[in-house]
Parts: C-alpha cells; structure tokens; sequence
C-alpha cells in the first residue's frame, strides 16, 4: 500500500474515502486509533493508503475533485 494522502482533517479523509469507494479503488485508512495515544487532540495525521496498482488512478480523482493539494508529496 502507498500513501496517498497525510491529514488530520477527518472530512478530507471521509470525502477520499467516498471517492474512492465510488472509483471501486480500496483504500485503508492508516493511524485511526492514534486519537488514544494523543488524547483526541487531532494532532497525529492519518493516512489515506491505497494499493500501488490503483495509485494513478487515485491522484487523478483526487485532482478531477479538486483536492489535489492533499496529495502526500
């Protein structure tokens, strides 16, 4: 799996996860429970994971949303 997206905004992560369930692209959302660790402060990213076949794909969607920005580098 590649990271496709680092955010700690929950509804950039809910808006991926539509769009990509739309797309029929799997994606795994990495670091979710870290909230536990840091005492729900929003502090630690979480991670938009997506299989390395898919990736391109999972970028184009993201730019044709106009989301493109959230792309991890």
């Amino acid at each position: 799996m590649i990271e496709l997206v680092r955010t700690n905004d929950p509804v950039i992560i809910s808006y991926i996860e539509a769009l990509m369930r739309d797309a029929d692209i799997v994606c795994l959302i990495a670091d979710q429970n870290m909230s536990i660790v840091e005492g729900s402060l929003g502090i630690l990213p979480r991670r938009v994971l997506v299989d390395e076949s898919d990736l391109a794909q999972a970028k184009r969607i993201l730019h044709d949303a106009g989301i493109a920005d959230e792309l991890s580098k």
